[in-house]
């Protein structure tokens, strides 16, 4: 039989980017291998949704993030820790998971412990992993200090706090492992596996390019005048947000005012500095760029990247990168920086790197236009890097090393427990 996974994280809700996308193709793909997935996340409300015949989905009301981004929600060290009832704990009891995943740094991270230690009766022993998507010395210095000070913490935190707790480690990306390979320098006993993430390639290409759709873009309202100059579509797909290296964009777009080209920049994505975006960028370049806010239709997004002429993804830490790849997909010129995990695919043949300053962004731009035939080499090359990540192949081998952790059984001891009720109970108490 196939191995039943648990995958909990607090990086989910309607509108969130990478991870979502990550567990709904999961799921997705659990149905194609007919092996049982279920997906545990917090949000306004409790409810259970079916994904198949295979997939199930926990949604666990909780309350919003106090200091990070309203519109995630946590799932807090009580709802598992304390011993009083709770749908969390009846959960892990009544799913009787091989293998639970963890993706939190933060308030879930404790869960593996408490688990061992036998505090959730009923919990049946399974293999304990986290799933690291992104770095805490990089989240640490974009949103409180980048000094010395806090680069010790976060070295001392993962070492002592969120890295032991687990049997095995999953990290999307080498950038993102390289910080769990240094913590856990002296653990041998515990494995980081590096396992990138994908895209839907079927949902993208060239296929979408539409030139009245295209025109629709250009013709929004508040758009400078082209005068009678060649126009090209910039394009941006991030949460706005200050760890994205957004104050890039406005500069970029300051340092392309005055080519024989008009440049334009699409911004889709939303998030606390959006505001700060728009209005920062209607100072310095009036009518050049415009947020399209949040796009929620997948086919609404893969028309839009199929009908710009060039994406620019200005975060230097980023993971992974999901964007860059969906962008690869659509057949668009890539310009990501020359640093963090979207090296795991980009490199020089198939996008441009460029120093994440408005000087390499604005420079990088200009190359990508000056040459068609190079260009179109790139673009090729990208599409190739683009299929190599399609999700079905990432998903297949997600589950190929989900198998090998569990069939591997180097796993820390669990206490004794009772046996538990079948999963029907868990339906029957309405969870």
């Amino acid at each position: 039989m196939p191995i039943k996974t648990l995958h909990i994280t607090n990086y989910f809700h309607s509108s969130s980017g990478e991870i979502r996308t990550f567990y709904r193709a999961i799921l997705k793909a659990a149905n194609r291998h007919r092996r049982y997935v279920r997906l545990l996340v917090p949000g306004p409300g409790d409810s259970t949704e079916e994904v198949g015949e295979f997939g199930r989905v926990y949604t666990i009301a909780a309350p919003r993030s106090p200091n990070f981004d309203a519109r995630y929600r946590l799932l807090l060290p009580h709802t598992y820790a304390l011993p009083f009832e709770s749908k969390l704990r009846r959960i892990l009891a009544v799913e009787q998971s091989d293998l639970i995943e963890i993706c939190d740094k933060y308030t879930l991270c404790y869960l593996p412990s408490v688990l061992r230690r036998g505090w959730v009766t009923g919990a049946r022993p399974a293999a304990l992993v986290g799933l690291s998507c992104e770095r805490m010395d990089d989240n640490i210095s974009a949103f409180m200090s980048s000094g010395k000070l806090a680069r010790r913490f976060a070295g001392w935190y993962m070492r002592a706090i969120y890295g032991p707790r687990f049997d095995h480690q999953i990290s999307n990306s080498e950038y993102t492992a390289e910080e769990l390979w240094r913590a856990l320098a002296d653990r041998r006993d515990l494995q980081v596996h590096v396992c990138p993430m994908g895209v839907e390639t079927e949902m993208f290409g060239t296929r979408r390019r539409n030139q009245s759709k295209r025109q629709l873009l250009l013709d929004a309202p508040g758009g400078a005048a082209s005068n009678g100059k060649p126009v090209r579509l910039l394009l941006c797909v991030s949460r706005i947000s200050p760890e994205k290296n957004i104050s890039l964009l406005p500069e970029m777009m300051e340092a392309l005012k005055n080519e024989p080209t008009d440049y334009r920049l699409l911004v889709a994505g939303a998030g606390p500095r959006a505001t700060w975006l728009q209005d920062e960028s209607d100072r310095r370049v009036p009518g050049r760029v415009r947020l399209l806010g949040h796009i929620g239709d997948a086919e609404r997004l893969a028309d839009v990247y199929a009908n710009c002429d060039a994406l620019v993804h200005p975060n230097p830490r980023e993971p992974l990168g999901l964007v860059p790849l969906e962008a690869m997909a659509s057949g668009l010129p890539v310009i990501v920086p020359s640093s963090g995990g979207v090296l795991s695919y980009a490199n020089a043949a198939n996008c441009w790197l460029a120093e994440p300053t408005s000087t390499g962004f604005s420079a990088a731009v200009r190359e990508a236009f000056e040459d068609d035939r190079a260009r179109q080499s790139r673009v090729e090359r990208a599409f190739e890097t683009a299929n190599e990540f399609s999700w079905s192949n990432v998903t297949a081998r997600f589950f190929e090393l989900y198998d090998r952790i569990c069939s591997a059984g180097n796993h820390a001891p669990w206490a004794d427990r009772p046996p538990v009720d079948t999963a029907s109970t868990l339906i029957h108490q309405g969870a």
